[in-house]
């Protein structure tokens, strides 16, 4: 029978994806052969984590910052807005070297089975800033997931905006990336052909 502060431990370890018991108790007691000086300095990055850290006013991407750095790069192309799911999918695009727009994190995709419909997502906030009088958006690269959930949430992002203004080009990423995958599981050069291949939603 382990202490309880241990079983504790290894339970909310084997809570996060990919972790089972096995790993989570390796974990816990891999912990335990460090000093205390580094175990609290784990502690504390997992309590600072959310406290320090706050949604981009403009992309909705996750930052410390009042604006994140993307956008607040003055070179980045901002007539290219990538619409994808979550901020993994910003990083797996950015390690790709192939985008210089800027991004819209939707924070996930329709999925009706788990409850989630299109006004649980940030489409309407894409919409609001499309419509900007100011808004430099000239094309709109759908990057949601190759799966059946990305593609209802691309469909329905392609008809809102054709709803809203016919001015834009829609496309979606090529099909370099296998269906049913994630983005953050693909390598760079994919992800790369995924972009410079995409095409006009139809």
């Amino acid at each position: 029978m382990l202490p309880k502060s241990v079983q504790n431990l290894i339970d909310e370890f084997a809570k996060l994806p990919g972790i089972g018991n096995k790993s989570a108790a390796r974990l816990v007691f891999y912990l335990l052969t460090k000093p205390d000086y580094d175990v609290e300095r784990f502690g504390n990055s997992l309590l600072n984590l959310k406290s320090e850290l706050k949604l981009c006013p403009k992309c909705y991407n996750l930052t410390d910052l009042d604006v994140c750095r993307i956008c607040n790069d003055d070179r980045r192309n901002r007539s290219l807005v990538a619409v994808v799911e979550e901020p993994l999918d910003v990083i797996a695009l950015e390690k790709s070297g192939g985008f210089n727009g800027i991004y819209h994190v939707l924070g996930g995709s329709i999925d009706p089975l788990n409850g989630i419909g299109p006004e649980d997502l940030r489409i309407n906030e894409l919409i609001a800033g499309i419509a900007q009088s100011d808004s430099q958006i000239k094309e709109i690269i759908i990057a949601t997931n190759p799966n059946f959930e990305g593609e209802a949430t691309a469909s329905y992002i392609k008809e809102k905006i054709a709803l809203s203004d016919n001015e834009i080009k829609i496309t979606r990423i090529a099909r370099g990336l296998p269906m049913g995958g994630d983005l953050e599981y693909a390598d760079e050069v994919t992800l790369k052909r995924s972009l410079e291949g995409r095409r006009e939603i139809e």
